[in-house]
């Protein structure tokens, strides 16, 4: 689902914002929704089948985020431009924010950036995206109800000839009262079983990553928030996507009924130490 370039001599917003119910309780973040680059940027010196990998941007996950944005008449903002120009889901001082190497292909256009440079791109794409974010968030709480903030990602299928066996994953940091019950939703699905196989808890990656979206503006701020991930060759294309947009809204809409969802509650990140399993919180007295 790749997108088309824009006009010449045009340069999109950095930012889609999809209007919604700001006393919704939810607000939808896709960080890597796009494959495109400005036309200022041309291609990176990379050829074009480049940008329909997982190294561009995350497959199918825009059309989740639309689904789920239409379903449960939340706001959403999504990022223009490709992770292969800089990558707004990183901290701005993260080493990999601009990729010059991304799962084995050079990026000629990124090799020998310079300090400059990355600030320019930091300025031009990543700050407006996350001063974004900042703003809704400020405009959800000002009516009274914090919001949860769901970020929807998608992953590949094997890493370095690992294969990867999850359908879904829930990455989250020390907080979880969003990836609990959604993990508790997902597994009563006889697709999703056995759950422990098909629903990955931090898998295929953790969710306690400093800087990036959910740190800075859902963790520090205090709101329920996970971070989804849906395995690309399940939503490769338009209606897939959109199919799993439905099952995702309809676990989630319940629990964002939950009282404790609602709510301002403040989670260190345990960013370098070992996390805590979905599993062992469930089996809790």
């Amino acid at each position: 689902m790749p997108h088309p370039a824009p006009p010449a001599g045009t340069e999109p917003a950095p930012v889609i914002a999809i209007e919604g119910d700001l006393s919704g309780g939810l607000l939808l973040l896709c960080d890597h929704a796009s494959n495109r680059l400005p036309a200022r940027y041309g291609d990176l010196g990379l050829d074009r089948a480049q940008f329909e990998r997982h190294i561009a941007y995350d497959i199918g996950a825009e059309t989740v985020t639309r689904t789920m944005a239409a379903i449960l008449k939340a706001p959403a903002l999504m990022t223009t431009f490709s992770r292969l120009l800089i990558d707004p889901n990183r901290g701005c001082r993260d080493p990999t924010l601009v990729m010059r190497i991304s799962d084995g292909a050079i990026v000629p256009g990124n090799a020998a950036i310079g300090t400059a440079e990355v600030e320019e791109r930091t300025a031009r794409f990543w700050q407006p995206y996350r001063d974004r974010i900042d703003a809704t968030l400020d405009a959800m709480l000002a009516t009274g109800r914090p919001p949860a903030v769901v970020s929807i990602h998608s992953f590949t299928p094997s890493m370095k000839g690992v294969r990867r066996p999850w359908h879904v994953g829930l990455l989250w940091d020390d907080d979880p009262r969003l990836a609990l019950p959604l993990a508790k939703g997902l597994a009563d699905q006889p697709s999703l079983q056995p759950a422990a196989e098909r629903i990955g808890d931090n898998e295929p990656y953790d969710g306690a990553l400093p800087g990036d979206t959910i740190d800075i503006h859902a963790t520090r701020r205090g709101l329920a928030n996970v971070l989804i991930e849906v395995r690309q060759d399940l939503i490769g294309d338009d209606a897939s996507a959109s199919n799993w947009g439905v099952r995702l809204a309809q676990v989630l809409a319940p629990v964002l009924r939950r009282p404790d969802i609602g709510s301002i509650r403040y989670h260190p990140s345990r960013a370098g130490r070992p996390g805590r399993r979905l599993a062992d919180l469930d089996a809790a007295p």
